[in-house]
Formats: C-alpha cells, sequence, structure tokens
C-alpha cells in the first residue's frame, strides 16, 4: 500500500475530542487534522512527536488531512489510522502473504452477518469449502518495551466484544472464523490481550478459540512511503 499523495509532516501539539489534532508544521502554519482512531491512543499521541499525515481530494470534507503516521522517541513508527489495517489485510490475502487464508477463489468486505447486526471485515468464499469470515483489528498499544509485548485492546471496546460473540457462533454453526490482528507498530513482537484494560474482551476471546475461532497476528512494514504486510507475531493469552 503506498501513499499518494505523498504525506506530509508536522509536529503534534495535541489530540482532541478524539476526531481532531492540531499540528504545527515546518512553515510554522498551524493546522488542525482529522484522527480517525477512535481508542485511547495510548503512547501514540505524545505532544512533540513528529507526525504524518495524508490530504484528502475530497471538497466535502471539512478536514482535508488524515493522521496517518506517528514517530515516537524511540524511534518506532506506528501508524494510528485504524482504516488502514482492513486495507493491508485485504492486500495481502490478495498477494498471498498469509498462507493462512490462501486459495479463496472470492474475496469481499463488509458483509451482513450474524445475529447482532455486524458485518464483517473480509467474507472469503470457495465452492469446494466452508466460508471464511476475518475479522481484522489494529495493535499499536505497546505495553512492554523490552519485550516488545503489544496488546488489544487499548481500550473497552463493547463492538469489539460483540464482534467475538459473532465469530464463536460461525464456528458453532459449521463455518470458519478468523480474528487476525494487524499490527501497526514498529516496536511489536508479540501481543496478547489487555486484560487489564478490557477483562470482558480477554474473557470472550479465550472462549471464541476454545470453540475454534482462529487467532493469527501480522506485522505491517511503516515507511513513509507506504505500508506492507512483511511476518507473522506469536500470539498468547497468558
Amino acid at each position: 500500500m503506498e501513499f499518494s499523495p505523498t504525506l506530509q509532516r508536522g509536529i503534534l501539539l495535541k489530540r482532541y475530542k478524539r476526531f481532531l489534532a492540531d499540528l504545527t508544521l515546518e512553515s510554522g502554519e498551524l493546522r488542525t487534522i482529522h484522527c480517525a482512531n477512535t481508542g485511547a491512543m495510548t503512547g501514540c499521541a505524545q505532544p512533540g512527536s513528529r507526525v504524518w499525515f495524508s490530504t484528502s481530494d475530497n471538497p466535502k470534507r471539512k478536514y482535508p488531512n488524515s493522521w496517518e503516521i506517528t514517530e515516537t522517541d524511540e524511534g518506532h513508527k506506528i501508524c494510528v489510522n485504524t482504516i488502514r489495517a482492513n486495507t493491508l489485510a485485504v492486500e495481502a490475502i490478495q498477494l498471498g502473504l498469509i498462507p493462512e487464508l490462501r486459495n479463496y477463489t472470492d474475496l469481499k468486505t463488509e458483509q451482513k452477518y450474524g445475529q447482532e447486526n455486524s458485518r464483517i471485515d473480509i467474507l472469503l468464499t470457495d465452492q469446494n469449502r466452508q466460508n471464511c469470515y476475518v475479522e481484522v483489528k489494529s495493535v499499536t498499544l505497546l505495553t512492554d518495551q523490552s519485550s516488545g509485548l503489544g496488546q488489544f485492546p487499548d481500550s473497552v471496546t463493547t463492538r469489539g466484544q460483540k464482534h467475538l460473540r459473532e465469530l464463536t457462533e460461525l464456528v458453532k454453526n459449521g463455518q470458519r472464523s478468523v480474528l487476525l490482528f494487524i499490527v501497526l507498530h514498529s516496536g511489536i513482537e508479540k501481543v496478547s490481550p489487555a486484560h487489564h484494560i478490557d477483562e470482558q474482551y480477554t474473557e470472550l476471546l479465550k472462549q471464541a478459540q476454545k470453540f475454534g475461532v482462529e487467532v493469527l497476528c501480522y506485522k505491517a512494514k511503516i515507511e513513509v512511503s507506504g505500508m506492507e504486510v512483511c511476518n507473522k507475531l506469536p500470539f498468547s493469552n497468558a
């Protein structure tokens, strides 16, 4: 996935109202940009951090710029635009970069499913086998710098809890379901649930795995020019 047009750079002043952030550009100009991340963004939004933002050509947008990448004091790059996780997942599946999800004949996104009025991020189908429902989550919370431990979620997620219930029901009904974590933090080398943040999510995830929901973790290589899924990471419920 390439960023086009080229990303612009600024220094973060503050994030506020969840969806907005103020920057100062290299020219000294102050600018307000959109933040497409509803989470706590712990460790991703420190004032003074270097950030990069994209520009939309949609004339109807009040804030045409979107926050894409943060660089931490330790030199780690983080993609804070959670929408990109889905784009990367689709691209990686189509390119065969995720072996567990290869060889399906059709891929659709945002398909309605389940008993709780949900939409699955990715639906993979093949006439010779069961459907595969893939729910994509982005991981940006680094909780242990020394070990590279990343955790999900970074705030209580009732939506994520609902998705786990839906994935579990799919498996019970004979379908294949996958929870796919796309790691968007260059410092993360392994993933686990953030039980200290959302205990209910952790318990639902354990139950889901017991019934057969698969959990996959893949890391993205993050550059200012673009991103791509590069390698699989270990996941542990411990």
